[in-house]
């Protein structure tokens, strides 16, 4: 009977049964392409343009204010800063009705201070690998994380404040941003902007540390712009930025310490559970020495945390791949070109953007 059918139409069943059998074979990732592009679908059927949110009388004058002020951080970053202008980007809004729009999972081994990488089919041709894995469906992300768990992996579930499609999408505003401080709603626009202009292919942790300086930096000079180089919002944020410097140094420091703790396993015969007593240990140091970031609590008696209650190594790789190179780009900036930023993004946009 196949031989009475038309060539083309035998070539027509032949592929047809060939992206059945690609797509069976792929189907967890159809599935994942389809969660995520359902998400991102009603993100974009759902968001309002600007100039209708700013005259409906129904949306409060406080919030009216916050989205005005985004527009003076978007073209402060543009004009000023010299981030690349993409029109699509904080034009719209998308009310989250106060839930999270993106679930984030960071995977990293037991005893490896790495985290697993994720490839997307086809995005990543572009991107590159990345760190976390997102998840518009809550559900999805959660059977996800058991799924690595249950492998022995450490995992840990964050939630995205913002996203950035490089440029190549529209970007609303998120309705979760505007009860941000100034200081922090200027850092996370100038951040998520660097993105679209400056991308480091396959190196995850390099591209959210660079687009972590420039958000910090854009923000301090967006803010001395708007309100004056003394102004209460300067101060606040230079106070923010003293505390937040330690913390970073406090958890870089201990996550060379674990990584130098999983080192020393290689070639020792210990067990899972002396490996995770003396890893666990050290992680309930990490936490209890945080006291003394805050008001010099190092004094009080430390008491045992419950091993739940504890980061593991996903948690701290995840931090890592925001925070571990900011005193480098720092170094370059100053150093290298004299705090001249004009000539720090160029530079970077060189040796990135290629």
């Amino acid at each position: 009977m196949f031989r009475s059918i038309p060539l083309k139409y035998k070539i027509g069943l032949l592929l047809f049964f060939a992206l059945l059998s690609f797509l069976f074979w792929q189907r967890y990732w159809v599935e994942y392409l389809y969660q995520q592009a359902k998400g991102g679908l009603d993100v974009a059927f759902n968001t309002r343009p600007l100039q209708e949110v700013l005259k409906d009388k129904n949306v409060p004058d406080s919030l009216k204010k916050r989205i005005l002020f985004i527009g003076e951080v978007r073209r402060f970053a543009i004009d000023s800063l010299g981030l690349q202008d993409n029109p699509d980007v904080y034009q719209t809004l998308y009310d989250q009705n106060g839930k999270p729009l993106v679930h984030l999972l960071t995977v990293a081994k037991r005893y490896e201070m790495e985290a697993v990488m994720f490839d997307f089919p086809i995005v990543s041709y572009f991107t590159g690998s990345f760190t976390y894995k997102g998840f518009f469906d809550s559900t999805a992300a959660y059977q996800e994380q058991k799924i690595w768990i249950d492998k022995g992996y450490d995992t840990d579930m964050g939630e995205g404040i913002a996203y950035s499609t490089l440029g190549w999408l529209p970007e609303p505003i998120l309705s979760n941003m505007l009860y941000y401080s100034d200081g922090k709603l200027a850092n996370l626009i100038i951040h998520e902007m660097t993105h679209g202009t400056i991308y480091v292919k396959n190196d995850h942790e390099t591209s959210e540390n660079l687009a972590n300086f420039i958000g910090e930096y854009g923000a301090k000079r967006f803010l001395a712009y708007k309100y004056g180089p003394n102004s209460s919002q300067i101060n606040r944020l230079k106070e923010g930025k003293i505390f937040r410097d330690k913390y970073i140094k406090h958890l870089n420091r201990g996550t060379l310490k674990l990584d130098s703790l999983y080192k020393s396993f290689v070639g020792k015969k210990l067990s899972e559970t002396r490996k995770d007593s003396l890893k666990y240990a050290l992680i309930e140091e990490i936490e209890l020495s945080k006291d003394s970031l805050y008001k010099n609590l190092s004094h009080l008696p430390k008491t045992k945390i419950d091993r739940k209650d504890l980061p593991n190594n996903a948690s701290f790789v995840g931090f890592k791949t925001y925070n571990s190179k900011q005193n480098e780009f720092e170094s370059i900036f100053q150093k290298q070109f004299k705090g001249n930023f004009e000539q720090f993004l160029k530079f970077m946009q060189k040796k990135y953007n290629q």
